[in-house]
């Protein structure tokens, strides 16, 4: 026991110094080239001039708003993954982003957001997604019994339906109102109110914690229902917490940054691969994975044509496939 201990603070010691590093190049990195001698100077004794407001303004809430949504999409990944004991699931499986996208489609082709302000596209956004989390709960829920496959079944439904309502709008919208859409499709960490990133950076570490208190019921449920229920595991109220956890962070960060893909599903298949199947390292190696994941795909999507940026959506599903085929014929290893 001392031995795995020992391994998995290992792991994430190794994690968090990684993305320390990650986090510090990405505020280095850009159109503007910024030593890492001047960082700390600028923000702790400068605070002023065009550098200062490069890294305040613009590169330090895109790395956090990269670690909370990095984190929390992989983190909810492997929680779903974990329930439905089924390697292709991901946060937006059950229909979540479908739901935020639909909701800030109508947003944009109403006009809303010219009367709410600027908050009202991730507003409508968490609106869209809290719908759909009701609307296949309370559709797969029967006599308290939280039906698993139903559950899929229904999301994967909702997310069609959503999808196809989303293209009708695309239909009749006007040109302008299209490219709105299409950019918030895409995903992007270009977030400026800090409100928002914190809410963002709140979510995810909040729903860290709680998953925290069920990985040994989550370890126990990759058994099999009925072994879990012999271990002394209420199954059903598992399910419906862990369903609740990672519906509310996916339904979070696809409202604040839009649909990134792939975060949630490759991410955890890699670190299975290094870590093992045990969720009480897997969540953490998890979450810091993906936060170092999601920051160097979005260092890469600024810089790569730059003065010109990419979607990060572009680059994570780029990148996160070719993670995922990688995962999947790695020899010996089973996800």
């Amino acid at each position: 026991m001392k031995k795995k201990l020992l391994k998995w603070i290992t792991w994430v010691v190794v994690l968090s110094g990684l993305l320390i590093i990650v986090g510090i190049a990405s505020l280095c990195i850009g159109t503007t080239a910024i030593p890492f001698k001047k960082i700390l100077p600028l923000i702790f004794e400068i605070r002023e001039g065009v550098e200062y407001s490069i890294l305040v303004d613009i590169r330090l809430p895109r790395i956090l708003l990269g670690l909370a949504v990095g984190g929390g999409l992989s983190l909810a990944g492997v929680l779903l993954q974990g329930m439905f004991r089924n390697p292709l699931v991901e946060p937006y499986t059950l229909g979540i982003s479908g739901g935020a996208a639909l909701g800030v489609c109508v947003n944009i082709v109403l006009g809303f957001k010219s009367g709410i302000g600027g908050f009202s596209l991730p507003l409508s956004g968490f609106i869209g997604a809290a719908v759909v989390i009701l609307a296949v709960y309370s559709l797969s829920a029967r006599k308290g019994i939280l039906k698993i496959h139903g559950l899929l079944l229904t999301g994967v439904m909702i997310s069609f339906v959503t999808s196809s309502f989303i293209m009708l709008l695309m239909a009749i919208s006007r040109a302008e109102d299209l490219q709105g859409i299409i950019f918030w499709i895409m995903g992007s960490l270009e977030e400026p109110k800090w409100s928002l990133i914190n809410l963002a950076i709140g979510v995810s570490l909040l729903g860290l914690v709680l998953s925290y208190f069920l990985s040994v019921r989550l370890n126990a449920l990759a058994l099999g229902e009925e072994e879990a229920r012999h271990l002394g595991i209420n199954t059903e109220t598992t399910k419906r917490f862990l369903f609740i956890i990672a519906s509310l962070i996916t339904g979070c960060c696809v409202a604040v940054t839009g649909i990134i893909g792939f975060v949630g599903l490759a991410v955890p298949h890699f670190v299975r691969m290094f870590v093992g199947q045990d969720h009480r390292i897997l969540l953490i190696s998890s979450f810091l994975s993906g936060a170092i994941f999601l920051i160097i795909s979005d260092t890469i999507a600024r810089t790569i044509i730059q003065p010109l940026e990419l979607p990060v959506g572009v680059v994570t599903g780029i990148v996160g496939g070719i993670i995922f085929v990688y995962a999947l014929t790695k020899r010996g290893v089973e996800l």
